[in-house]
């Protein structure tokens, strides 16, 4: 089943929220923000959304603006740091990972 996943930045709330069907809040990543430094430190998916792949669209696109901005990412939320065990072209944003090392 594919669910079609919109995530925007809500600042004022400061949180990724993940939208279906245009309307409906399926999850969101609390976060704090410095001028140099997006803490992510909560995910939470609606239990009617698990499975869905909201809380991987909601990492990847939250991730993906934190490197957009020139900004570094500490994961402290424990739903992230599992995520990222497999999804390694993000180690580059990531405030507390040592630089990879590149092998031939």
């Amino acid at each position: 089943m594919s669910t079609d996943i919109t995530v925007t930045n809500d600042p004022d709330r400061r949180r990724y929220e993940a939208a279906v069907g245009g309307t409906t809040v399926a999850g969101f990543i609390d976060y704090q923000e410095t001028s140099e430094l997006v803490v992510l430190t909560h995910t939470e998916v609606d239990v009617s959304f698990a499975g869905q792949g909201v809380g991987s669209g909601l990492a990847r696109a939250a991730l993906d603006d934190i490197r957009d901005r020139g900004l570094r990412a500490l994961v402290i939320c424990p739903f992230i740091i599992g995520w990222l065990r497999t999804h390694h072209e993000y180690r580059d944003v990531l405030y507390n990972a040592s630089p990879a090392t590149v092998t031939d």
